[in-house]
């Protein structure tokens, strides 16, 4: 189930099949990858594009699923060849994740052309692929309203020129922490922020896992706690599937907003054409609440799975929840508040 009158968000980025090892079990050759957590997130406020490369060897079905679920995969390639797999592990607290097998197969020759359509979106998720790749992405828009991108650390350590060129480019920036300190080469989440935030992207994404979020915006700083799991089985894909709440909250926004005088395409895209929509602190802060919720149904499962079989009107339950969880603004505890002040 998807709204009424949502806006387009383009997503570039893997697809992949995924082999998993965790306390709570395994998983083999589940549907994965970056462009697939992240559609099928923002497929509850947005009309989706994905483009993406696949082999000979990717299940009809998979297929089918994205399909059913509005995922628009007219730029999903099929090449000759083993699609993109990987293999990783967890340890029992999922604190740490393990690389067992990479193999990028048809991925390592992906070189996205885009469509007339695929280049007229007015929102884009360059996901996490080489920044050079992300950056010949954007080249091919015709004047984006909101652009934004992840990374990791693979390519911090072999591009970050390159990468640090893009984020001049971009709105929205998700990272890490890690990667975030690793990349600003300052010790803290606040200072890694500011200064990733100096490079260009007018929102900085701090993602800290199971302790939620921090987000930099106009120099302040915005933070959400994870919502609380009882039972974790597969982090992965967490952290696309926030960016894909996130992200397609804000092309629902940006339908809303068409035709105010914010709404002309810029020239360069991003920027100055999408300040706009994400100038609103209430507006993000909603953005970080879907995120973070649709990443909790994420993890409850292996793969794709639970988002899969998820429905808008759980995810609506699980935001008043949260909400509820959060709330210290009604009158009795103000009063509380002052009495202790």
């Amino acid at each position: 189930m998807t709204r009424s009158g949502r806006g387009d968000v383009l997503v570039v980025g893997s697809v992949a099949m995924d082999s998993v090892v965790t306390s709570a079990g395994e998983s083999r050759d589940a549907l994965g990858g970056s462009a697939v957590f992240f559609s099928l997130a923002a497929r509850f406020f947005a009309r989706v594009r994905l483009v993406g490369v696949v082999g000979a060897d990717f299940p009809a079905e998979h297929r089918g699923m994205l399909e059913s679920k509005g995922v628009d995969l007219e730029g999903l390639e099929t090449v000759s060849g083993k699609t993109f797999r990987w293999k990783g592990g967890y340890s029992r607290d999922f604190h740490s994740a393990k690389t067992l097998e990479t193999h990028l197969n048809v991925f390592r020759s992906f070189r996205p052309r885009l469509s007339p359509r695929q280049r007229a979106a007015s929102v884009v998720f360059l996901a996490n692929i080489d920044p050079e790749l992300q950056w010949e992405v954007l080249s091919q828009m015709e004047g984006p309203r909101l652009v934004a991108c992840d990374t990791m650390n693979y390519w911090i350590k072999l591009k970050r020129p390159a990468l640090k060129e893009l984020l001049s480019r971009v709105d929205i920036f998700f990272v890490n922490e890690a990667e975030a300190r690793a990349l600003s080469r300052e010790p803290s989440n606040y200072r890694a922020a500011r200064v990733l935030s100096e490079w260009g992207p007018s929102i900085v994404v701090i993602k800290k896992g199971e302790h939620g979020a921090l987000l930099m915006a106009q120099g302040r700083l915005h933070a959400l706690p994870a919502y609380p799991v009882e039972e974790v089985k597969d982090p992965t894909g967490a952290g696309d599937t926030f960016a894909g709440g996130f992200m397609g909250y804000l092309a629902s926004l940006e339908e809303r907003d068409r035709g105010g005088p914010d709404s002309r395409p810029h020239p360069n895209g991003g920027h100055a054409a999408g300040r706009g929509l994400i100038s609103d602190a209430r507006r993000i802060k909603r953005a970080m609440l879907y995120g973070t919720v649709l990443a909790s149904y994420n993890v409850q499962d292996f793969g794709t799975r639970r988002l899969e079989s998820l429905d808008f009107q759980a995810v609506q339950d699980r935001c008043r929840d949260y909400l509820d969880l959060l709330s210290v603004h009604d009158d009795a505890d103000r009063a509380a508040v002052a009495r202790v002040a």
